[in-house]
């Protein structure tokens, strides 16, 4: 009789229905407005220093295309490769930052997590303090084609959410200026810096690798610079030694006859000595081939130890994250 009693008086009251506004919740949280300013701070810092990067990657890439026609095909191919290897770094950067598992995702869900929860703890008691059925999330994906304002309980649950931060407001006051001077986000900071060391250690590491190929690179162009000299030298004494023989060739004496034989057959001699034309021309073939086939192999030697660089960074990062990885979520 007495739950006849209670499923009449359920029929009679009726289903009780309300809805609440996230959006317009969260925007009335002092607590997350002032995280949130905070964040898009950061996020400002990101982008101009993703910005500032790329800007440097444009002069480098002006300033190796102007300076293309007085470069060999080896060192212009040589410079391309390593802007390119610094613009890939900048984008994998940015997608650590903005990409759907980056830096940005990431803290937009610790940020909102706890508001979330507060949120919850609050509709549930209002629900079972007021005796609603239903409660409903106006900014969820639920589909309300009209919602009268009588069944709107944000502001109850606002004023929940307030009341429960004024009780802890005095224990959390010291904890949030301390974050607020370390990051948005307190908790995942270590990670944080865990990435941005990794990424310093890479790039000192990367400059250290520059410095090396640059002064390996300086060296060669010092040694054929002071062979091509050498071989212009010898090139302008063998022309001043022939122009010499020329005019003495040339210049009439007042000589015997023996003397002029004399003469005639030490020339002789000196122009069996004499290397020809073709000798001559043979040799610089010999020595160009030469040069080429060293070149060759500097090259592909400066090109395996980038190979291997790059192979051993590319383990590196991916140790790091391993570790990044099993790190656990305090929240």
């Amino acid at each position: 009789m007495i739950g006849l009693s209670s499923l009449v008086a359920n029929a009679q009251r009726g289903v009780r229905i309300g809805y609440i506004d996230t959006e317009y919740i969260l925007q009335n949280v002092p607590e997350y407005q002032e995280a949130t300013a905070q964040l898009d701070k950061k996020v400002q810092e990101w982008k101009s220093e993703i910005d500032q990067r790329l800007t440097v990657i444009d002069t480098k890439k002006k300033q190796l295309n102007s300076e293309r026609v007085l470069l060999t095909k080896e060192l212009y191919e040589e410079r391309l490769e390593d802007i390119t290897f610094e613009e890939a770094e900048i984008l994998d950067y940015q997608q650590k930052r903005f990409g759907p598992n980056g830096d940005l995702m990431i803290q937009k869900k610790q940020l909102i997590q706890p508001i979330q929860d507060q949120i919850f703890a609050a509709v549930q008691e209002i629900a079972g303090n007021k005796q609603y059925d239903f409660i409903f999330d106006k900014s969820a994906d639920v589909v309300m084609l009209y919602s009268a304002e009588r069944f709107d309980i944000s502001e109850l649950v606002l004023r929940s959410i307030t009341r429960s931060s004024k009780r802890t407001q005095a224990q959390t006051k010291a904890e949030r200026r301390e974050a607020e001077k370390e990051d948005v986000v307190p908790v995942i900071n270590e990670e944080l810096d865990a990435r941005q060391k990794a990424l310093e250690d890479k790039k000192a590491e990367r400059e250290k690798a520059i410095r090396d190929r640059q002064e390996a690179q300086q060296k060669t162009r010092d040694s054929l610079k002071s062979a091509a000299e050498a071989r212009r030298q010898k090139i302008i004494e063998d022309r001043a030694k022939a122009k010499e023989e020329r005019e003495n060739k040339n210049t009439p004496t007042d000589s015997t006859t023996t003397n002029k034989q004399k003469t005639d057959t030490a020339a002789k001699g000196t122009g069996n000595d004499k290397k020809t034309p073709e000798e001559i021309l043979e040799e610089k073939k010999q020595q160009k081939i030469a040069d080429r086939e060293a070149r060759k192999k500097e090259l592909e030697a400066r090109k395996k130890k980038i190979l291997e660089d790059r192979k051993k960074a590319k383990e590196e990062r991916e140790e790091q994250n391993k570790k990044t990885d099993s790190v656990p979520n305090n929240n």
